[in-house]
């Protein structure tokens, strides 16, 4: 029968990408209180400090690795599993998070920003489930969340022409690793959040536009955060946040884009910098 939890003579190591802030972050401290030791990887040496300081606060006994590394390099998730390796760090818990908007229209991006943004939301997590999934299959435990995006499951719109497909991608992918790898006690989910207040906005630009969408919209990383970990832990394989999510999430499936795009033509131009 498949463990319920990691061999309790061992570390439990969790793996966050993008844990320097946001949802990231919350991962950290919301897993750090469940007992996990944790991997945190970001590009921002001194966000990932600060990050560390709050675990420790939240719980001292963890061990908390740093791992300041940009996974735009082609190279980095090789990086990445070689320090796990050196660590002597079985990663149970692994969190694809890192992930930005690139604003504008297709043509207007150069292919060097096109080609770091899909290394990093597409190649990298596919990477790091391939390093980690099989060792989680042998032990009888593993849980992954790949943080997609409610904008995987609603019709694409122009401008940041990228962020939709790949998000949609990733619900594809985690739900096809979730069925091979559900009766062997290792839980995959794909986490849809919607609008979340984050640093997400910030970076790309788009902060002024999103400032008008109405706060019944928005949540909270903490809250985003806490309803990955019990979606995982029911082992659900796809998860939307919230109640306004899941509905513009239903009303996506079953009525035409059209419609959708027609409904949400207002609110488009708030969020889909060209």
């Amino acid at each position: 029968m498949a463990q319920t939890t990691p061999n309790s003579s061992s570390p439990k190591w969790a793996l966050i990408t993008g844990a320097s802030a946001g949802i990231g972050a919350g991962f950290a401290r919301q897993l750090a209180a469940q007992g996990w030791s944790l991997v945190l990887v970001a590009r921002r040496a001194d966000k990932l400090q600060q990050v560390q300081a709050a675990v420790n606060d939240i719980n001292p006994v963890v061990t908390c690795h740093l791992v300041s590394l940009d996974l735009a390099e082609p190279s980095a998730t090789e990086q990445l599993v070689a320090f796990c390796q050196t660590q002597g760090v079985s990663v149970d818990y692994l969190v694809n998070n890192a992930g930005y908007g690139v604003p504008g229209d297709f043509e207007h991006v150069d292919w060097t920003t096109h080609q770091a943004m899909l290394q990093v939301m597409l190649t990298s997590v596919v990477e790091l489930c391939r390093a980690f999934y099989p060792s989680m299959k042998t032990a009888g435990y593993g849980r992954i969340i790949n943080v997609s995006s409610l904008a995987g499951l609603t019709p694409p719109t122009a401008g940041h022409t990228l962020y939709g497909a790949v998000k949609s991608f990733l619900i594809k992918f985690s739900h096809s690793l979730h069925l091979e790898a559900k009766e062997h006690g290792v839980h995959v989910t794909a986490l849809c959040p919607g609008f979340t207040y984050t640093e997400f906005h910030d970076v790309n630009g788009t902060r002024g536009m999103v400032s008008q969408l109405s706060k019944k919209l928005w949540m909270t990383a903490d809250d985003v955060v806490a309803q990955g970990l019990d979606a995982v832990a029911h082992n659900r394989p796809v998860y939307v946040n919230g109640w306004r999510n899941k509905a513009i999430a239903s009303l996506s499936k079953y009525l035409p884009d059209a419609v959708i795009r027609f409904l949400m033509r207002g609110s488009i131009k708030k969020f889909r910098k060209r």
